[in-house]
């Protein structure tokens, strides 16, 4: 294995340790999943030839659904495809009158990436690249540079809001071409949705729309066609934590929200939309409560319904919309330990804070004390593993055995309330609980 960078070594540790999923540095500790990633890869191809894509990434809190959004997520950066990724929360939704699904935008816009600048912020860089691209025409084709840049955005004016989409690009590519900061300034704040309201876009870039919360959709399959301008092979949205929806308390509100979801897999399942993919991460219940999640919507119910014949198999159906995450096996699970091992000792054996005997020792006790849910859930079997060797990093005189020896597992009356939340979440639960408690 390659010496992995120091800023890459950091971020996994402190990520694992924390019980979330790293931003960098995937490709080091990714196992299993193989099926899964397949039928993703598949989508994101269909994505590039200009098609689109719709899935639900299901799995239990800790199941690794973040992970598995952020592997695709990085695949997608690799073959040359833009993506914008976001959390939900209670301020961040699909849908809204409040603000809040341009809140959801404007994180979306914060945290969008191409393979150049995986980290995000990359608005800028995509505009540029239009106009290189557009320039790399007119010089093909030997015209004026403002012309062929003209009839690109024309296409833009077919979609809704796209006129005033177009306008903006058209003002960038003039402050471009003047020098003018301000100018290019403005056109990024209104791509980026930084304007609340119409007067302020008006005088900056005379333009009468803004991005709002009605308009949250319809500016993602302008960005998709943009993208695609500038020379991308398209656009990826991943929304996590769809189980903020949910959360709703309000029934007219969740309504609402999976009204926009409909939209959105009718316009990808039925092909209306072009270059645009969605993957949305949520729990089981998000899905399949017939009171509160998508199964209560009867419009969605019916699309999302399970394939009847791949669970008389006991079979995952790899081409619908949903995708629900099967379990690590114990052997996937031993590779993914013995991974982070090496990312602790950066690649050098001699540096190995534990050896494969102490790796099974240590899985043999969490299966024992956890039992199935470490299968289900890794995130808290990793999350101990890595304070595991935090501990031997920091005090080599320590040994693995007496440590794992010493492991225990909270009281029982704790232990079964965390069971039971782990199988009946509640509505006040959010993604970063855990199911055990490890004290040394």
């Amino acid at each position: 294995m390659a010496k992995i960078r120091p800023r890459e070594r950091a971020a996994i540790i402190q990520s694992l340790r924390a019980g979330v999923t790293p931003r960098i540095g995937l490709e080091h500790i990714q196992v299993g999943r193989v099926r899964e990633v397949k039928a993703l890869i598949t989508d994101l191809d269909r994505i590039a030839e200009g098609g689109s894509a719709f899935r639900l990434i299901l799995g239990q809190f800790g199941a690794g659904k973040s992970f598995f959004l952020q592997l695709i997520r990085y695949i997608a950066l690799e073959k040359g495809l833009v993506v914008m990724n976001a959390d939900l929360s209670p301020d961040r939704r699909l849908y809204a009158t409040s603000g809040q699904a341009r809140n959801l935008y404007q994180e979306l816009a914060r945290n969008i990436s191409t393979r150049a600048h995986s980290e995000g912020n990359a608005m800028v860089a995509i505009v540029e690249k239009f106009i290189t691209e557009q320039r790399r025409i007119a010089d093909e084709e030997q015209l004026d540079v403002e012309e062929v840049i003209k009839r690109n955005l024309d296409s833009l004016s077919e979609l809704v809001g796209g006129y005033d989409f177009a306008q903006v690009i058209a003002a960038y590519w003039k402050g471009f071409n003047e020098d003018n900061e301000e100018l290019k300034n403005a056109a990024i704040r209104y791509l980026r949705a930084e304007y609340a309201t119409k007067s302020d876009a008006k005088t900056a870039l005379g333009i009468r729309s803004i991005i709002d919360d009605a308009s949250f959709y319809d500016h993602l399959k302008l960005m998709a066609r943009f993208v695609r301008q500038a020379g991308y092979k398209g656009l990826l949205v991943n929304l996590d934590e769809m189980v903020n929806l949910y959360k709703l308390h309000s029934g007219r509100a969740r309504s609402a929200n999976y009204e926009q979801i409909l939209r959105i897999l009718n316009d990808c399942l039925q092909g209306s939309a072009e270059g645009i993919g969605f993957l949305m991460g949520g729990t089981p219940e998000f899905v399949e409560d017939q009171r509160k999640g998508l199964y209560s919507y009867e419009a969605l119910r019916s699309r999302l319904a399970r394939n009847t014949f791949a669970d008389i198999a006991k079979v995952i159906d790899y081409d619908g919309p949903l995708l629900p995450l099967e379990n690590l096996s114990p052997e996937e699970l031993f590779v993914l330990l013995v991974n982070i091992r090496t990312v602790f000792s950066n690649g050098d054996k001699e540096k190995e804070l534990i050896s494969d005997e102490g790796i099974s020792a240590f899985l043999q006790h969490c299966s024992q004390n956890i039992g199935e849910a470490y299968f289900k859930t890794p995130r808290n079997t990793i999350k101990a593993f890595t304070d595991l060797l935090s501990i031997l990093e920091q005090n080599p005189e320590l040994k693995w055995q007496s440590l794992i020896q010493n492991i225990s597992i909270a009281d029982e009356k704790d232990t079964s309330l965390v069971t039971v939340n782990d199988n009946n979440q509640n509505e006040d639960d959010d993604d970063d609980d855990e199911l055990t408690t490890f004290t040394l």
